[in-house]
């Protein structure tokens, strides 16, 4: 497969140059079942497990048998805090417990690798020369995203290879936009946006990602 060619574009919107995507990373190849797993484990690994309820033997009271176990033609019963009963213990509630589990590194490669591929395909792909701001100003940041003609209505993703504290307080109020270094992206934050803008050092990190 011959190398892919994206455009670079300015802030300004405009093109000013063009770039061989590595075919190494790019090669069209698109494992859905990888990329099912990684997000899967992704959101798995976010849970807390911090949900529990309290066994017949955890609540408090119910020491003492009610009453006699034969002779009063109610049905028997032990504690008061049967679950049967009214304040009673939960049977088979759930109880705090660790949801997490480890991905294989290749897994998670191929399924980044994959993800990468998706949006290139889509033609939701895009690089950025480079993005820098003089002011912390949210209209300033916002303007570039109009010059890009990327719509409010999108959710975007923007991958850098460094974030200063200008770029980080300019970009933060952006309702359709998410942030972060290229470095630290993984599978579910790029296939949880429909497009992804990256600048051109921040691609070169990214793709460095692979031959490690």
């Amino acid at each position: 497969m011959e190398a892919i060619t994206l455009p670079i574009y300015n802030t300004q919107g405009k093109e000013v140059d063009s770039l061989k995507l590595d075919r190494a990373v790019f090669d069209g190849t698109i494992n859905t079942a990888a990329i099912y797993l990684a997000v899967n484990a992704f959101r798995s690994n976010q849970r807390k497990g911090l949900a529990a309820t309290k066994t017949r033997g955890e609540v408090s009271g119910g020491g003492r048998k009610p009453w006699k176990q034969k002779g009063t033609g109610r049905a028997r019963v032990g504690s008061i805090r049967s679950p049967l009963w009214r304040h009673g213990g939960v049977i088979f509630g759930p109880h705090p417990r660790d949801f997490y589990y480890r991905l294989p590194k290749k897994i998670k490669s191929l399924a980044l690798k994959s993800s990468l591929n998706a949006k290139v395909k889509e033609n939701n792909f895009m690089v950025l020369d480079a993005l820098t701001l003089d002011t912390q100003k949210t209209k300033e940041a916002s303007r570039i995203f109009s010059n890009l003609k990327i719509s409010p209505k999108i959710k975007t993703l923007l991958l850098l290879d460094k974030i200063d504290n200008n770029l980080k307080l300019a970009l933060r109020n952006i309702d359709f936009l998410n942030f972060n270094l290229a470095s630290d992206t993984h599978t579910y934050e790029v296939m949880n946006h429909q497009k992804l803008l990256i600048t051109k050092n921040g691609l070169d990190k990214l793709t460095d990602r692979f031959k490690k």
